[in-house]
């Protein structure tokens, strides 16, 4: 069958503008017989006809949206990063950007992440055998060999550690002139030298492995709880004084119709640090649906317009909602939120009740998972491979 692409491709301009006028009749090669694909043409153009419904209300949502985003106010768009977060009023036409929270939350969190640092180097080159630690059910073995990938003989990590042990090394001699509260500063020092330990014990044995790790994070892991503790201190005075400020600002009345988009990454999207202290600051019969977490892949360089865009995108559905569903709740509550449309729709024809419901059956297993599926009406498939759908 030719299909429209393969038309398309051995015909120019003019012979598709023909193809797509001429009447059955004249629809014929130079040789007098019927042209090849005339089928396939007329249903490419039916089809096209009725994508075009959807293409065009694509294109004026699109500038419902744009001209939304100029108008939305107040919004604060809060920008996680290493810093405790950038932060932006967005208020009747004008911007205020800053980074509200003090210097001791960003020195805290960057020596708490030493652990990680050296973590990262050494991964590739541990077993990929789960060996017998406490919370070993807790470690995916397929993860373990996927992150595991090299040869354990391997001494490629002695380099990379060693210098980044100088880098440990220099935040240890300057720890005390940081102007560090000396708690912090004692706790910083604890997991530094801890980190300093165990990379000269691996590097001069040229051998590491799960257990010797865990044991040296376990060593540090008190100094990393107090470090923790005074960056969330630093983290919730810093934001609640910006949030006061502002609000005295724009006056209640305008904080109490607050939009709060807060990006960040999937990996710290819920129960993140500046929404939970946030949250309380807001109008409280608003926090609900005022208050955005938004997950993205990696910080965006323009984060506020990031922000603005997808909150013109849930304002606008939160009205669209209910005047195209008026008569379906659960349609109007579909749109207005996270969830997919015909998520119901497919739940119910996968038999699944609820969303994360078991749906893998193992090998021998009893029962219908996922794959294959059980459509209403429809019996099983017999045979096959396991994900045939």
């Amino acid at each position: 069958m030719t299909t429209r692409r393969s038309f398309l491709g051995r015909t120019t301009a003019a012979g598709v503008l023909a193809g797509l006028t001429a009447s059955p009749a004249a629809a014929e090669d130079g040789r007098g017989s019927p042209a090849v694909g005339a089928p396939d043409v007329r249903r490419a153009r039916a089809r096209d006809a009725i994508v075009a419904v959807n293409s065009g209300m694509r294109s004026h949502y699109a500038a419902l949206k744009a001209d939304l985003i100029a108008r939305l106010s107040p919004v604060l768009v809060v920008q996680n990063d290493a810093k405790g977060g950038r932060f932006t009023l967005v208020h009747d036409g004008t911007q205020e950007s800053l980074h509200p929270v003090g210097e001791v939350f960003e020195l805290a969190k960057s020596v708490a992440h030493a652990p990680l640092g050296v973590f990262a180097i050494i991964a590739p080159h541990l077993s990929g055998r789960v060996p017998n630690i406490p919370g070993a059910d807790r470690i995916d073995p397929h993860d373990l060999a996927m992150l595991a990938f090299r040869d354990t003989t391997s001494t490629d990590w002695i380099a990379p550690l060693r210098q980044y042990a100088d880098t440990l090394a220099a935040a240890r001699r300057h720890l005390d002139r940081a102007g560090i509260p000396p708690e912090a500063a004692a706790s910083c020092a604890q997991v530094l030298d801890g980190a300093l330990a165990f990379v000269k014990v691996s590097t001069e044995a040229r051998s590491f492995d799960i257990r010797s790790f865990e044991d040296f994070s376990r060593s540090v892991y008190a100094g990393i709880r107090t470090t923790m503790r005074y960056a969330a201190e630093a983290q919730i005075t810093g934001v609640q004084g910006v949030l006061r400020r502002w609000r005295a600002r724009i006056g209640e009345e305008a904080w109490r119709d607050l939009y709060t988009v807060v990006l960040s990454q999937w990996a710290t999207s819920e129960l993140n640090q500046n929404s939970i202290i946030i949250g309380p600051c807001m109008n409280p019969a608003k926090v609900a649906t005022h208050l955005i977490d938004l997950p993205t892949a990696e910080p965006p360089s323009d984060p506020v317009f990031v922000a603005l865009d997808n909150l013109a995108r849930i304002v606008q559905d939160n009205i669209a909602a209910e005047l195209v569903f008026p008569s379906d709740r659960a349609a109007a509550d579909a749109l207005k939120g996270p969830q997919d449309l015909l998520a119901d729709e497919i739940l119910d024809q996968l038999g699944t009740p609820e969303p994360g419901a078991p749906a893998y059956v193992p090998p021998g297993g009893d029962g219908n998972g996922a794959c294959p599926v059980t459509r209403r009406g429809q019996e099983p498939r017999r045979g096959g491979a396991a994900y045939d759908l």
